[in-house]
């Protein structure tokens, strides 16, 4: 079976050498040779890479999905959702009326049915609006009127129950309705018209005729369509949406498929259609929807998760994937595990320690690998929980510990690569190369885009040291935001430049690291600016604390903190000091939290962490409090890609910060 062709034209000795290059002064003429061959490109518009796949792996599996812990995964092959998708598409055009521009949402977990709708969107010029399964009333309601939606497709009995909640559920005239038993009628009978899926499906079937006008209506879209699909920002009040182009994915999937080609090897192949890739990161979200096409021009499989996180361990040892993309607080979660294990045994803690720094030493000297003798005593181990078969981890979307990328590089014994971008670059602007082995940064700029460090004296940050704000430009760059055009002002030049708010510093060999954030920044009484991401990632590392929270006030001189600690962490407190709770976890988390002793302990070791990392004095936290119940996406404090919600954040602990500034004033 042969590889998708991405590219019409072969590279010359010379193009390759310079995509291979990682030099600063090569960046310009890497950039121009990607977009020439970007150009030339067989690859138009999303549903080109959705047909590349078809005809790699016509009849083989494409979409996944299970219905219990004990069920198999079933599958729709590459045929069957063309076909499903092309039912959809005459279903929303031929049945419903809707017209090219149109907005359909989706509200829904990840799912076949989500996929095909968005592709059946694609054939007639659609705009999918993806909304978070996790988001609330509030912001819903703010999409649903600013797009003027008049079809949904959800999910079940919650999202069903929830448009009647919202002011703007009146405008919704038809609702597809996935798991259509859960609904009764008495909740949807003043609504809008209910269709369940096989509804859409049978009404649809009538695209035998009407293919040619759909078919032909594809082709004639060209890469700078605009409105090709939605996504709004869930961390942003009111939530921002970026308007994301057929131009802007194929871009980015493609530098993504170059970037992997120029710089992969013998230890790190670019995935083909025998890989499989699970489906568990929101589709909602940038991130999930580009390794989702770029699985789809490969010819891959695709397993959607169960949609519970709690299921994915299981998940994911049924379908043994080989492909995975994930977000660092679940990397961490395996750190801490394969940690854990051992650390009630000398004997086994031993040779836990010695497996790690001897497979180190082999990926700091080049060689990635699975089948050594410290695989088969321990890390077959931590790899069996993922289904044992991962060759290639892609982690994204929040900073990833250095001591963390090292463990997971030799535990997974494959390539592990951090990306760094956001929705306005239509996801990555710049990765790790496949085959680097080094840490503390975030790779190179991708093909698809260039990019600059600005100036910002307020900071004393000066391109002239290799130190400002990053900015990015290219195809993959948005073109704004929807109906926003100041916010879109502030945030993309007249020379288009994307000004993405992260301070980068470039390091030899043209490597990026991301040193603090612009945008969340505050001041403190005396002048300072305090940046508080970057003194949380230092704390982050620290034994005891499992999620850590940095803030302050502009009328106070110093910061302050809040710490959920370490499950591990309280519960040997809980054995060395209160008996009565050792045996629960929720008791021992309590008691610990409650417990001035405690606090004082991880207060030392967050000062010793932040000294070590060269923090100023202003710069540490000044008082903590200890908080028993972590941050969730379930409680509102994580966005779906377990970033901090800091304006939730901020009004959930604001009382604890007052309280804990006047007990410093009155020396309480």
């Amino acid at each position: 079976m042969a590889h998708a062709k991405v590219a019409p034209q072969s590279l010359t000795d010379d193009e390759a050498e310079i995509l291979r290059s990682t030099r600063p002064e090569d960046q310009d003429r890497r950039h121009e040779i990607f977009s020439s061959r970007l150009a030339g490109s067989p690859h138009q518009n999303v549903l080109d890479l959705f047909l590349t796949g078809e005809r790699v792996s016509c009849t083989q599996p494409c979409l996944g999905r299970r219905d219990g812990e004990r069920s198999p995964y079933t599958w729709l092959s590459y045929r069957e959702v063309l076909q499903q998708a092309r039912c959809v598409s005459h279903f929303l055009t031929g049945q419903l009326h809707l017209r090219r521009g149109a907005f359909v949402a989706i509200w829904s977990k990840n799912r076949t049915e989500w996929v095909t709708l968005e592709l059946g969107c694609f054939m007639t010029g659609l705009v999918p609006v993806p909304l978070y399964d996790t988001l609330g009333d509030e912001a819903c309601d703010y999409v649903l009127k600013q797009t003027g939606a008049a079809v949904m497709l959800c999910e079940g009995r919650a999202q069903a129950a929830g448009l009647t909640r919202l002011k703007s559920g009146a405008q919704i005239q038809h609702l597809i309705q996935l798991d259509f038993a859960e609904v009764a009628n008495s909740e949807v009978a003043e609504g809008p018209k209910v269709w369940s899926w096989s509804d859409v499906l049978s009404t649809g079937e009538s695209w035998k005729s009407g293919w040619h006008r759909l078919e032909s209506s594809r082709s004639s879209r060209g890469q700078g369509r605009p409105g090709c699909s939605l996504l709004h920002q869930r961390n942003y009040r009111p939530t921002k949406g970026v308007q994301i182009t057929h131009g802007n994915l194929v871009a980015e999937v493609l530098g993504m498929h170059e970037f992997l080609v120029a710089h992969g090897g013998q230890h790190a192949p670019v995935p083909h259609h025998d890989d499989v890739y699970l489906s568990y990161l929101p589709l909602a979200h940038i991130f999930e929807r580009i390794m989702q096409l770029f699985c789809f021009m490969q010819g891959m499989r695709i397993g959607f998760f169960r949609g519970d996180i709690a299921g994915l361990t299981a998940d994911m040892r049924e379908l043994q994937p080989t492909v995975f993309c994930t977000v660092p607080r679940l990397l961490n979660r395996i750190y801490d595990l394969a940690h854990a294990n051992v650390a009630g045994s000398c004997l086994k803690s031993l040779i836990f320690n010695l497996a790690l720094r001897k497979k180190t030493e082999e990926v700091d000297r080049g060689v990635i690998r699975n089948n050594s003798m410290w695989d088969s005593l321990v890390f077959s181990k931590v790899r069996e929980p993922t289904g044992g078969r991962i060759r290639l981890v892609i982690v994204g979307s929040a900073p990833l510990a250095e001591s963390v990328m090292r463990f997971a590089r030799a535990a997974f014994g494959c390539p592990v690569m951090e990306g760094y971008g956001q929705s306005e670059a239509t996801g990555g602007s710049t990765c790790t190369p496949p085959t680097c082995v080094s840490t503390g940064h975030v790779g190179v700029p991708l093909f698809q885009n260039a990019v600059m460090l600005q100036d910002v004296p307020e900071m004393d940050y000066f391109s002239r040291d290799g130190r400002g704000e990053v900015c990015v430009r290219g195809p993959n760059v948005t073109s704004g935001y929807f109906a926003q055009p100041d916010k879109t002002a502030e945030a993309i030049d007249s020379a288009g430049w994307l000004h993405t708010g992260d301070i980068g510093e470039w390091l030899p060999g043209g490597l990026l690291r991301i040193i603090d954030r612009k945008k969340h920044l505050f001041k403190l009484a005396q002048g300072e600016y305090l940046a508080p991401e970057k003194i949380e990632q230092v704390y982050a590392t620290c034994p005891t604390i499992q999620q850590v929270y940095v803030d302050g006030d502009s009328l106070e001189s110093c910061a302050l903190a809040v710490v959920v600690p370490s499950a591990e962490a309280a519960q040997a407190w809980a054995h060395r000091h209160r008996e009565d709770s050792a045996g629960s976890p929720e008791v021992a988390m309590t008691a610990a939290c409650g417990s001035e002793e405690f606090k004082q302990a991880v207060m030392q070791e967050m000062l010793a962490a932040g000294k070590a990392a060269g923090l100023k004095s202003f710069e540490q936290a000044k008082d903590i409090v200890l908080h028993p119940e972590a941050f969730s996406i379930e409680n509102g404090l994580l966005t779906p890609t377990f970033k901090a919600r800091r304006p939730e954040l901020r009004k959930r602990f604001g009382d604890e910060f007052k309280q804990m500034y006047q007990k410093m004033k009155t020396g309480g």
